[in-house]
């Protein structure tokens, strides 16, 4: 028998329900998002479950309130898959029982398990996830910065309206530095105080940006050097790919890896039609990779443009030939972060 344990995550209680290989509940267990909880709903699983032929679990994937349950129960040497949100939504719309609670949730989680056999699997690969923590610290640093600057355009722009830093340029030192020297020239004044306070807390963050953009780009080059061989594929946007990614492996084949990263075309067609639509699902982050990667071979003259001018050949629109190209652009990657000793990158161009 095959006993699948859905468990729905929150930052304070875990809830797992477990059902058999057809979906019928088996039993209900909250614990504790602790350590001490992790244990006890692991103990709960194998002193229920543990002589089934096979055990699984599967969680929700919110990785910022799963991870540790993940590396409890990869660390006891349990099977874990990770069900996007989506599909626990569609299950539990799908159930004949109504309402959303801990339980109905972590039911759906379990029944879309059995439904998809397919699911990417949870992995320890501290690499990406190191990668991805700087990289989303890096982001939340610059979002803030981006806050200041605004309100430091409008501080600036009553002091004096002729007072307008060029777009973009507001993360220059130089472009600080001029701006502090105007407002050092002011009259005191709590409008002028503010914007100085602004101007240095601006400096200081785009030099921990700097720092880290740094340490990020020291990071991939040791972890994914082929990445950045492709064309388009800055040190940032490879480290977007790896974080985002969370090791390769755990995806069966490049169609799945495409699937994930909201690449692959859906079928929507009906009779003797041939048609597709866009896949709005997905990881966004690894799509929007994907897409500057896509955008900048397009500026560029070699194989990417290549494509992109061929596919318009054939009657493409702009959008459906960027979207053809994000399709091919998830093969290439797939197949560059494949470890060397396992999957050689196929005969395709190093663009797409």
């Amino acid at each position: 028998m095959v006993v699948m344990v859905g468990i729905d995550v929150h930052k304070g209680t875990h809830t797992a329900v477990a059902v058999d290989e057809v979906g019928r509940e088996l039993g209900q267990r909250t614990v504790r998002a602790t350590d001490a909880g992790h244990r006890q709903l692991l103990r709960w699983a194998l002193r229920e479950f543990g002589e089934a032929d096979q055990l699984r679990f599967a969680v929700e994937d919110c990785r910022h309130v799963s991870t540790r349950l993940e590396r409890a129960l990869l660390d006891a040497g349990q099977a874990v898959l990770r069900v996007p949100p989506k599909l626990m939504a569609s299950a539990r719309s799908s159930a004949r029982t109504r309402g959303k609670s801990d339980p109905i949730d972590a039911l759906a989680i379990a029944r879309a398990a059995l439904r998809e056999p397919r699911l990417p699997v949870a992995s320890h690969d501290s690499v990406s996830r190191e990668i991805k923590l700087l990289v989303d610290h890096r982001e939340d640093l610059v979002n803030t910065r981006t806050e200041m600057q605004n309100r430091l355009r409008w501080h600036l722009h009553e002091l004096d309206p002729e007072l307008d830093p060029t777009p973009r340029t507001l993360g220059r030192l130089e472009t600080l530095d001029g701006i502090a020297k105007f407002l050092a020239a002011q009259p005191c004044s709590m409008l002028v105080r503010i914007a100085t306070e602004l101007v240095g807390d601006i400096r200081e963050l785009t030099m921990r940006a700097r720092q880290l953009e740094k340490e990020i780009t020291e990071r991939i080059q040791a972890a994914a050097p082929r990445l950045l061989e492709l064309p388009g594929c800055g040190p940032l946007t490879a480290a977007k790919i790896v974080g985002e990614t969370a090791n390769v492996t755990r995806f069966r084949s490049e169609a799945c890896f495409a699937m994930h990263a909201g690449a692959a075309p859906i079928p929507a067609s009906s009779g003797k039609t041939n048609r597709h639509r866009l896949a709005r699902g997905g990881n966004r982050q690894l799509n929007a990779a994907l897409h500057r990667i896509a955008i900048t071979q397009i500026r560029l003259d070699g194989p990417g443009r290549i494509y992109y001018q061929r596919r318009l050949a054939l009657g493409n629109t702009k959008m459906e030939a960027l979207r053809a190209m994000k399709r091919r652009l998830a093969r290439v990657v797939f197949n560059t972060l494949q470890p060397d000793t396992t999957v050689q990158p196929t005969a395709l161009p190093a663009a797409a």
